[in-house]
């Protein structure tokens, strides 16, 4: 079984997902403005210049009941307090505590 999530915002992208594709400035404006945990599902090397844990197992992807990414999770004490699956600038704002999420991109797009 794997380590319980960090506290922060975690993040849950796979390369072939569009949406993760679209959604990969946010990631790296999150990594530079707050706490941001990421896994990727399919490549470790992915999204690329970020810091990225393994996912490939999608072992915690399925202890998570996660069905679509990107997902975003804001995590405290080892417990999820809030998430989202999908796009949502509104949601990613509210889940990572961050405004100004993705300026440039459409506010919502499903994963």
């Amino acid at each position: 079984m794997s380590a319980p999530l960090p506290d922060g915002v975690v993040a849950f992208v796979k390369s072939t997902c569009p949406t993760c594709q679209v959604i990969v400035p946010v990631l790296a404006d999150l990594e530079r403005r707050s706490a941001l945990t990421l896994y990727s599902q399919d490549d470790a090397s992915f999204p690329p210049g970020l810091a990225v844990q393994d996912e490939r197992d999608l072992e915690r992807s399925w202890r998570l009941d996660l069905t679509t990414v990107p997902a975003l999770l804001r995590v405290r004490g080892g417990v999820i307090e809030d998430r989202i699956e999908g796009w949502s600038r509104e949601r990613w704002e509210a889940v990572a505590g961050v405004s100004g999420l993705g300026p440039d991109l459409p506010p919502s797009k499903p994963g």
